[in-house]
């Protein structure tokens, strides 16, 4: 009778355990918490985690009437590219996760959205944005960051509407994916708005020295320099340019400028540098978690100690972006899933959802700079939305 009664007792828990396991979906992820990248990386790894934790306070999936539990596994790939494919091919043999969430960085997505296409298990990802993630013809990747190659066509749009209109650019670039694509499409925006590019210059990602660039940069008197890099180098880049006097009519960086590390690190050096954002605060954007993007960035900080920016509201959508699609196909399917994702389209406190025969959303960037210590919106598709700080003074007259 013990035996019997300990065998029921086994059965019923497996039973039990099982059952957990059905009512559960399993979002996986390898993301940056260490490493060269950790500091952006810890956007998506906190995003990830918060828009699970709404999500299941809201009463998490509904499929076809019943409910599910939304998990999230993360391992850290410590910035290291080999070891994030790996870790994504663990998540989906060994860890047998539903769907995948996506790494920071071009290059990495680049890598890693090959493990989705060769097991077709769908990848939503908004940390890499380079056009050769989504020119391979790959079906299980998706992604919620704008074109690379239009990453500086709200700048280049800006710069005909102020005076004096710069007429020639300078463009620095980093030899990565991401800053790659940026430049290839850069070199044909400047073209179509008639502004001569006058330098055209790839550095080596994480080039901590630009003082031969900037020499280069002094002697072609650019009126804009456009840089498409890390945010590292983008600080470097405005030291080096401090020390050496290098002050032209504008500058402005693909990344960095958004944040308020990059405030922190310049200090009022951080002034007068232009940038671009696809996400900026706002009430009138708004989902069915979070409330409005402002009631988001207040919770954000409440929870994590840090302020929030596009790279946090683009993995909220990620995770957001899985739950209408899993709803819509009424399965956990991964194709069903995959072809619901191509569908879907749906108001977020990032923008608008909605994916093109590519995998990617249309988002404009909209142009931000320092202004007295504070981000400023400057020009959006929709026109100049404030007046920009413009040309820049020489250093030695702020």
């Amino acid at each position: 009778m013990k035996r019997a009664l300990g065998f029921m007792a086994v059965t019923l828990a497996m039973s039990m355990s099982c059952a957990f396991a059905q009512e559960t979906i399993t979002l996986g992820a390898s993301v940056q918490e260490t490493g060269a990248l950790a500091n952006t990386g810890r956007y998506y790894r906190d995003s990830y985690n918060f828009a699970v934790e709404k999500i299941n306070e809201r009463g998490g999936v509904k499929v076809s009437g019943k409910t599910y539990t939304l998990a999230l596994k993360i391992l850290d790939n410590q910035s290291d590219s080999n070891l994030s494919v790996r870790q994504y091919v663990q998540l989906l043999t060994q860890d047998k996760v539903n769907f995948l969430l996506g790494p920071f960085a071009s290059d990495f997505a680049l890598a890693d959205s090959s493990v989705a296409e060769k097991y077709q298990v769908p990848m939503i990802q908004g940390g890499g944005a380079s056009d050769q993630i989504f020119n391979r013809g790959y079906k299980f990747i998706f992604g919620t960051l704008p074109v690379a190659s239009k990453y500086f066509e709200s700048t280049i749009a800006m710069m005909g509407k102020i005076t004096p209109a710069p007429r020639t650019v300078a463009l620095l670039y980093a030899d990565d994916a991401f800053d790659v694509s940026v430049a290839n499409g850069t070199r044909e925006l400047l073209q179509k708005a008639g502004i001569k590019l006058i330098l055209d210059e790839r550095y080596s990602s994480n080039t901590s020295d630009f003082s031969t660039l900037i020499s280069q940069l002094k002697s072609g008197n650019p009126d804009a320099i456009l840089v498409s890099g890390h945010e590292t180098e983008a600080l470097n880049f405005v030291r080096q340019a401090k020390s050496l006097n290098l002050a032209p009519k504008m500058y402005s960086f693909t990344v960095g400028v958004p944040t308020a590390d990059f405030r922190k690190a310049l200090g009022k050096d951080s002034n007068y540098a232009f940038g671009m954002t696809p996400w900026v605060i706002s009430p009138t954007s708004k989902d069915a978690y979070f409330g409005n993007a402002a009631d988001f960035a207040k919770a954000y900080v409440a929870r994590f100690g840090y302020d929030p920016d596009y790279h946090s509201a683009s993995a909220v959508a990620d995770v957001e972006a899985f739950v209408k699609a899993i709803e819509a196909a009424g399965s956990l399917d991964p194709k069903m899933v995959r072809d619901a994702i191509s569908r879907i389209s749906f108001p977020s406190l990032y923008g608008t959802i909605a994916f093109n025969a590519t995998g990617q959303i249309s988002l404009p960037q909209t142009v931000i700079q320092v202004q007295n210590d504070q981000v400023k919106a400057i020009y959006s598709q929709n026109g100049m939305l404030s007046t920009p700080q413009y040309p820049m003074p020489s250093w030695d007259k702020r």
